[in-house]
């Protein structure tokens, strides 16, 4: 196993350096540059000896090339440059945003998972009855309202019906004050936890009934095992690899951060702070926080690639590429 993940890990050095090297000639491919954006209408009162002078500092006016590879270099390092505006590190920024960002998609996760495998699973085993009906009826809705409308909606109801509105603007740590925070990311996660509960419970449903078909299920009820333990031993627990594919996909998703849901909720979020920096041409901050996400990502992978062993023994590492 551990063969494998180091693999793994040494297969996902080029997807790292492709990543860096698309958003490095992507964000400097918009219009404009960072000493414009950060200075404003004011950067046209600078003159060509003050303009070079910050391009220097700011090491603007070295070949790009050689801003990629001193960029990476020092990313190696822990470095990932500093925020121009914001006059702090970029490792430190995305220290103070990431828990945030985790403990929302977490929360998702969960609402999800809670919601969407019992959903699934009474729908499969009453197949075209009312009941799968109801739960199809779910899933479709849940799939087909965009998460700020439902966003939108939950703080409607709250302000018109019950006279109250969630806690934004004045975001709380877990650490500093659990209830208050929690109280705060609830409406959020289930915000988030809507759509991708639909997606759960979608998924499970059919591979539940395709598990249902399979001989080892015949079998196992051939013998005579309690229907209860056939369902939860044998079928549902295969059931749940695409499950867990699935939410390896979403959790990668919202670890980068869901920035209309940060924007809506007034939460101080990774994504949030990805695109204010992609607006503001804050280089070093997108550069850090994209190649941050892709490391979320490469990190998912190998976790869910563990928990599918633990799922079905039967998968081997050593057969795979």
């Amino acid at each position: 196993m551990l063969r494998y993940l180091l693999r793994r890990l040494l297969a996902s050095v080029p997807i790292l350096i492709g990543v860096s090297i698309l958003i490095f000639l992507a964000i400097r491919l918009v219009p404009g540059d960072a000493i414009t954006a950060t200075l404003g209408t004011e950067a046209g009162m600078l003159s060509d000896e003050q303009r070079a002078s910050l391009r220097s500092y700011y090491g603007l006016d070295r070949p790009i090339v050689e801003q990629y590879f001193y960029w990476i270099g020092e990313a190696l390092h822990g470095n990932l440059g500093l925020s121009i505006r914001q006059g702090k590190p970029v490792t430190d920024l995305i220290i103070d945003r990431f828990p945030l960002t985790l403990e929302l998609a977490v929360m998702a996760v969960v609402i999800a998972l809670v919601v969407g495998i019992p959903l699934g699973l009474i729908s499969a085993l009453r197949h075209n009855t009312l009941i799968d009906l109801i739960a199809r009826l779910f899933a479709l809705i849940g799939l087909s309202m965009p998460s700020f409308l439902v966003g939108t909606l939950i703080i409607f109801i709250l302000s018109v019906v019950f006279h109250t509105l969630p806690n934004s603007g004045n975001y709380v740590s877990f650490t500093e004050d659990p209830s208050r925070n929690l109280q705060q990311l609830f409406f959020p996660a289930v915000t988030l936890g809507f759509a991708f509960s639909a997606s759960v419970m979608r998924m499970t449903r059919s591979s539940m009934l395709e598990v249902l078909n399979e001989d080892y299920i015949r079998t196992a009820r051939s013998k005579g095992l309690p229907e209860n333990r056939v369902i939860t031993r044998h079928a549902l627990w295969n059931a749940l690899i695409p499950v867990v594919t699935l939410i390896g996909i979403e959790m990668g998703y919202l670890l980068g951060g869901t920035f209309i849901i940060e924007q809506l909720f007034a939460l101080p979020g990774l994504g949030r702070l990805l695109v204010n920096a992609i607006s503001q041409r804050e280089y070093a901050l997108v550069q850090g926080v994209v190649l941050f996400i892709a490391l979320n990502f490469v990190i998912i992978n190998l976790v869910v690639d563990v928990i599918y062993s633990v799922i079905d023994p039967r998968i081997s590492y050593g057969s795979r590429n």
